[in-house]
């Protein structure tokens, strides 16, 4: 078998083996090259035009060593050898569904990237490259690696608390971005991986693991992560600039303007200039010219109640209270933009701990509520506008803690919000 390889700022020299090469060299895959991992984020952090398709092919790097070192410990012994050669081809692929501009879109109500992969893996490029597996079904194995949705032993290694992906971004996101943030003890959290049983004695349950040893390399990746949401992925700029195109990108939709569909299959500057060259969308050249709205207030989440909020994780509520605001302060349609981001399982630990013992356990409830309260300390509600303005805190965290239901009846009842 010929193999190619790849040099990568990070892991070196990448192997691909014809399989692989076939995958890399398809269209939907190609695309990648035009995605930036980071969305806006090139905005505040100028290095950050990496792309999702350097991103794949390290998360394809990782779990190969990841497989290796299961093999190494006997750990593969009892799992299908099907399973280790689709996994590695999962990993490549995991972003294959994505849209331009990182997760802005999906925020903004399009479907997950994971759910839109299965379009791009039936391909026909993808197809024939998959052929070369001889598996019959893996379209369907690598879709459902891909939603989290599989049975498969090694799911963990693309999707969950010790998936490869978080591994890979984290490191490559600090590096581009020039931050010390996104320190990840590697090679431990690698060789920490081992293959447990869900419940002892349980047949069927096997899932992707972590040996004791690996705890504090785990450690030091939950705290890289929260870091890089708090500082990179979270900064009031790279908001600001996210939530001022998922507002053009939604008008565009709204007015027929923009397909869905299409946009699916786009890239970033594909995307930007099919929104510059649109009637009546001032804010594709804002973004263009780097002129982001600024914070008129920035408040903690913490300030909030625990269940505060909730209604900002439905676009299309969030743009009707938008719009009231706009009116209510003096401002023009499109003036006014909220945001308070919300990742639950940005920290999250779902694995079972091989301890020195023997014993397989759940991790320390200690360890899940500090990841609360670093979810808690990483997130901010701001109010963003066009134009320089002031508010008052007090309206806007008691228009933050009310119920969604509420707050429609009061858009309905034309009532004021703040």
């Amino acid at each position: 078998m010929s193999y190619d390889f790849i040099r990568d700022p990070l892991w070196n020299n990448i192997e691909l083996d014809g399989t692989t090469m076939a995958l890399v060299d398809s269209a939907p895959f190609q695309r990648l090259r035009y995605v930036r991992q980071l969305g806006h984020a090139f905005l505040v952090y100028p290095g950050a035009t990496h792309t999702r398709f350097e991103h794949a092919l390290g998360a394809y790097h990782l779990s190969r060593r990841a497989l290796s070192a299961l093999r190494e410990q006997g750990d593969l012994a009892r799992v299908d050898q099907s399973e280790t050669l689709l996994v590695p081809l999962a990993a490549l692929l995991h972003d294959i569904g994505h849209y331009p501009f990182s997760h802005a879109l999906e925020e903004a109500g399009l479907p997950s990237h994971e759910d839109m992969a299965r379009e791009h893996l039936e391909h026909p490029e993808i197809v024939s490259a998959l052929e070369r597996t001889g598996t019959s079904d893996a379209i369907e194995r690598i879709a459902a690696l891909i939603r989290g949705a599989s049975a498969s032993p090694l799911q963990g290694l693309i999707s969950g608390a010790l998936d490869l992906d978080k591994i890979d971004y984290l490191t490559r996101d600090a590096r581009m971005c020039g931050v010390p943030y996104g320190t990840v003890d590697v090679d431990r959290l690698l060789h920490g991986l081992v293959i447990v049983q869900a419940t002892q004695g349980a047949e069927g349950t096997a899932g992707i693991g972590l040996r004791e040893k690996g705890l504090a390399a785990l450690e030091s990746l939950l705290f890289a992560k929260y870091q890089m949401y708090r500082n990179v992925y979270w900064h009031h700029g790279v908001r600001s600039a996210t939530v001022m195109f998922k507002r053009a990108v939604r008008e565009a939709i709204r007015r027929g303007a923009l397909d869905p569909g299409w946009i699916a299959r786009s890239t970033d500057e594909a995307l930007m200039e099919r929104l510059r060259v649109l009637p009546d969308t001032p804010l594709a050249e804002r973004l263009r010219r780097r002129q982001l709205y600024k914070r008129a207030l920035d408040l903690p989440a913490a300030s909030l109640s625990p269940s505060a909020g909730d209604w900002m994780q439905d676009p299309d509520l969030v743009e009707e209270v938008e719009n009231r605001l706009a009116v209510e302060l003096g401002a023009g349609p499109g003036d006014v933009l909220l945001d308070f981001p919300a990742k639950p399982e940005m920290l999250s630990i779902d694995f079972r701990l091989l301890t020195r013992l023997g014993a397989v356990e759940s991790p320390q409830l200690s360890l899940a509520r500090i990841a609360e309260e670093l979810h808690t300390t990483a997130r901010r509600l701001r109010v963003f506008t066009a134009a320089p303005l002031r508010l008052a805190p007090e309206p806007v965290i008691a228009l933050g803690r009310r119920h969604g239901m509420e707050l429609r009846a009061a858009l309905d009842r034309g009532e004021r919000l703040i």
